[in-house]
């Protein structure tokens, strides 16, 4: 690690989390070289240099997880380059997007299943829009999804390979390429089975080969030109991420608890005494991020509070099926991959 880098991460440190919140994004001075990401790209390079695929999508640092539309380069989280960053992105969104590492793995492979189908133009082949669906297809705000079904792989959590044909590539590109998948067992009796093998078909045809389209100089959406603080960011990030699952559910409401009682006892303090165990149990099952599980709770203690129920201790089993049931239904869309 050089000099100068140490020298920044020294400085990041010897400020508070206030401080760091007031800062804009571009002054933080981030770099992947040198960071704890460094090594994981080298690795994404690896695998694919194994499977002879040449081409190495450029990595930048963005606000987010994204591939633009139909850009081949790699948009990675720009708090996931220091310990600070994701500390205060834990503090603040519950939960850290690409950690462990395991995890930071599989959104790179996703990310390269995009770079690659867009620098080759995949997408524009007739046996890709027969396997995954058109390109062209609308992103929604949400998409709705079949937990069990066998014609898609599993790679992120939530379904994701379900949300757009894009999607669904990438899914299995990421699958395809992970060494430890072993996905010609694991999936030879799914139907699944025929887009692994084309994907596997089309690595092979452009082994060695160079891409169609090749990723812009300086990608206009990176973190270093970030001009807004991180509160604000922040700010944006929780609005967006906040927003309704579809609803209330007033009359599910009503079943699961009741506007008498006899013990007295509030459903919405019910739900807040049992905030966080909720967030954990619902996330698991769910693949929601904890952030909009928080906010669903919340907003149902709200609306508890409006319509004057109450609860006994055992409305607890109740409420965990209607939180696992409104979230459940359907997942966002974050809209990683849409265009700015």
């Amino acid at each position: 690690m050089s000099g100068a880098r140490k020298q920044k991460e020294v400085e990041l440190d010897s400020l508070s989390d206030n401080e760091i919140l007031q800062m804009r994004v571009r002054d933080l001075n981030l770099q992947i070289e040198g960071s704890e990401l460094k090594p994981l790209i080298e690795r994404l390079y690896r695998e694919l240099d194994e499977k002879e695929i040449h081409f190495h999508p450029t990595c930048y640092l963005a606000d987010e997880w994204l591939c633009p539309e139909k850009v081949p380069i790699i948009g990675i989280p720009f708090y996931l380059v220091h310990p600070r960053l994701k500390n205060i992105e834990k503090k603040m969104m519950l939960e850290v997007e690409g950690e462990p590492e395991q995890l930071c793995m599989k959104f790179l492979r996703h990310e390269c299943g995009h770079a690659l189908n867009y620098a080759y133009q995949f997408y524009k082949r007739t046996r890709w829009r027969q396997l995954f669906g058109p390109f062209s297809q609308k992103y929604s705000a949400s998409y709705y999804f079949r937990p069990y079904s066998r014609r898609y792989v599993v790679n992120l959590n939530g379904n994701y390979a379900q949300a757009h044909p894009d999607e669904d590539f990438a899914e299995t590109f990421a699958v395809w390429l992970c060494p430890s998948s072993n996905w010609q067992n694991k999936y030879k009796d799914w139907p699944v089975i025929k887009k692994l093998r084309y994907a596997d078909q089309l690595m092979r045809k452009v082994s060695g080969t160079a891409p169609k389209d090749t990723p812009r100089a300086k990608p206009p959406w990176s973190a270093s030109r970030m001009t807004s603080t991180l509160a604000a960011y922040y700010e944006r990030k929780r609005k967006v991420l906040g927003s309704e699952f579809q609803g209330f559910y007033d009359d599910s409401l009503k079943r699961a608890f009741a506007a008498k009682s006899k013990s007295g006892l509030k459903a919405s303090k019910l739900l807040r005494l049992h905030r966080q165990e909720l967030v954990n149990n619902v996330t698991t099952w769910t693949s929601h991020r904890k952030y909009d599980i928080y906010q669903l709770v919340n907003k149902l203690i709200a609306r508890s509070d409006k319509l004057g129920l109450y609860a006994c201790n055992d409305d607890i089993v109740a409420a965990a099926s209607l939180l696992t049931a409104i979230a459940g239904n359907t997942l966002r869309n974050q809209e990683r991959h849409k265009p700015r």
